[in-house]
């Protein structure tokens, strides 16, 4: 009896450590291996969007022959979401928070949670704003974007008189007046000069011969011009205007759409316009969509942000942090708050005639993706 006594307490020991070992830390896999907690949170604004599903398949890639373990999670537009989404990450013990916000003023509650827990705080593409709780920022050079959309448009235009729509992101994005503020430091003197005449914003019109705007002064042209990042707001504000729209305010029309996804619905309702002879319009992010859209001479260009390259600047950066070296940096914004330390990619302009060496040639997409390409 005692022997017996002796083997089951053994057992039920064996068993007690075996339950615990699958029910105590959250456990993810990374490079084969199996970790007692996540490394790496990645927190991305929505899965609506397929710029943002392009960045989740980057990091997945950039990260699978890593050590490291990563959890990416997805907010769907709602900064409750965000802000649980972070607590959820927190919960698995991460070391490092690279967030996207949905709202760069929202986020704040968000990434303050992160920094009381010690977490290191990247904010990616997107500048959170009026906090002091992020250490780092990952961008494209956003006024760049906006210069770059902007000089398209004056590379295509003659004469005077020329009809312009302007379009912008949402309010809530800080990089929306970024791209904007690039956007009309290169327009207002064409516009000023009567090269182009606004259409479709009358605070736009009460600015124009204002070349630097504060930031309210943009809010306000945005407010009346913004797509909120949505192609249904983007078509609906397109239509609205060129309802109100006179015929001779229409004709051969330049459009500043402020990224691919608005681009196409905007494209889509000038095109149906029987008063709209021709049009040329902007866009950025090289998503597949576009491409084929400017391929088929539906889009006129698009500000090629190369993704693979930002993540890997954002991967760097929080490998460094999680080695315990300070990461490289090229500049710094201002949040507000505080000068963020950042690092910038740079962008490239594809049109018709490079999409097929920008984005074919580079690796970016495959030539069977598209139809039509030369």
């Amino acid at each position: 009896m005692k022997k017996v006594g002796l083997k089951f307490v053994a057992m039920m020991i064996i068993g007690i450590m075996a339950v615990g070992m699958f029910t105590g830390c959250s456990t993810s896999t990374s490079g084969g291996k199996v970790k007692n907690a996540v490394d790496i949170g990645i927190v991305l604004p929505t899965k609506d969007e397929p710029r943002w599903v392009q960045d989740e398949t980057r990091f997945k890639n950039a990260l699978k022959d890593t050590d490291y373990s990563v959890e990416i999670l997805f907010s769907q537009g709602s900064s409750a979401k965000e802000k649980e989404n972070v607590d959820a990450l927190l919960a698995k013990g991460i070391k490092i928070l690279i967030i996207c916000p949905h709202d760069g003023n929202a986020a704040a509650a968000a990434v303050e949670a992160a920094k009381k827990e010690g977490v290191k705080v990247i904010s990616y593409d997107r500048l959170i704003t009026n906090t002091d709780a992020i250490d780092y920022y990952v961008t494209f050079d956003s006024v760049a974007v906006g210069k770059a959309q902007a000089q398209y448009l004056v590379d295509q235009v003659k004469g005077a008189g020329n009809p312009l729509y302007l379009y912008a992101g949402a309010a809530s994005d800080n990089n929306a007046f970024l791209f904007f503020e690039g956007a009309w430091s290169v327009l207002q003197p064409k516009i000023a000069d009567g090269t182009f005449v606004i259409k479709n914003s009358s605070e736009a019109l009460a600015l124009q011969e204002k070349l630097d705007l504060t930031r309210e002064e943009m809010s306000k042209i945005i407010s009346q011009v913004t797509t909120n990042w949505d192609f249904n707001d983007a078509k609906s504000k397109a239509e609205a205007h060129l309802t109100v729209a006179k015929a001779e305010d229409k004709g051969d029309v330049f459009i500043l759409a402020p990224n691919d996804g608005t681009a196409r619905s905007i494209a889509d309702v000038f095109k149906a316009d029987t008063d709209v002879t021709k049009y040329v319009i902007t866009g950025q992010d090289a998503e597949k969509a576009s491409i084929q859209y400017i391929i088929d001479g539906k889009q006129s260009m698009t500000v090629f942000k190369d993704v693979r390259t930002l993540v890997k600047d954002s991967i760097d950066m929080a490998i460094s942090l999680l080695q315990g070296t300070a990461p490289e940096t090229t500049g710094s914004y201002d949040n507000g708050k505080i000068d963020v330390k950042a690092k910038q990619t740079e962008v490239i302009v594809v049109h018709q005639q490079n999409v097929k060496e920008a984005l074919i040639d580079s690796g970016y997409y495959e030539a069977g993706e598209f139809t039509g390409l030369k």
